[in-house]
């Protein structure tokens, strides 16, 4: 007895393979911290072993394996969770970018999730986002992509990235330290609510 195989199904991969990948990439391309495979298969509803082995392929894909293009990022990674990065020889591509075409202004949400990380750092994305009581993801990334702040350490156990401000940002002061910048307690109504003093 024979068995007659399609020879396009030992090319083209499964619909729900493509399926799978093209949601992950959807997913790492809004997270702005690493996810974990976990989080990951939660999301998609699909098993942690289905979940590892997409991302070995994209792994693969974006490193150009099997003769493809090697893209300008990779999928890392990091702290136990997975995200997009730069590629390292193109930092200084995407540093020039942002320092030359993006507009010098930071919008007001980005100047308000900034003071509260100034003076709560280090200090994570979610409380940022509890603090100011909006979803600061997007300001994240710009204040990173601005070089304003920084991925101080990731947390152990949550797997939170917790930022920090950096020398640039000082130096846009016009300030050595962070010691410097003015207490907030005579700018509030009542500055015995916690925000007074810098962490």
């Amino acid at each position: 007895m024979t068995i007659e195989t399609d020879a396009t199904s030992l090319i083209a991969p499964d619909a729900s393979v493509v399926a799978l990948d093209r949601a992950l990439e959807a997913i790492f391309m809004v997270a702005d911290e690493p996810m974990s495979l976990v989080a990951i298969a939660t999301s998609v509803q699909m098993p942690v072993a289905e979940v590892r082995k997409a991302i070995a392929r994209l792994v693969a894909d974006f490193d150009g394996a099997d003769g493809g293009v090697r893209r300008g990022f990779e999928l890392r990674e990091v702290a136990g969770g997975w995200r997009f990065y730069v590629r390292p020889e193109l930092d200084e591509v995407v540093r020039d970018f942002v320092l030359t075409q993006n507009p010098t202004k930071l919008s007001q949400a980005a100047l308000e999730t900034l003071a509260v990380i100034a003076y709560k750092q280090p200090i994570s994305r979610g409380a940022v986002a509890s603090i100011r009581a909006v979803n600061v993801d997007s300001v994240v990334r710009t204040l990173l992509g601005r070089g304003l702040i920084t991925e101080s350490f990731t947390d152990s156990e949550t797997g939170a990235i917790h930022y920090a401000t950096t020398d640039l940002m000082l130096s846009q002061l016009g300030i050595n330290s962070i010691d410097e910048l003015p207490h907030l307690s005579p700018l509030l109504a009542d500055g015995s609510d916690g925000f007074d003093e810098r962490q």
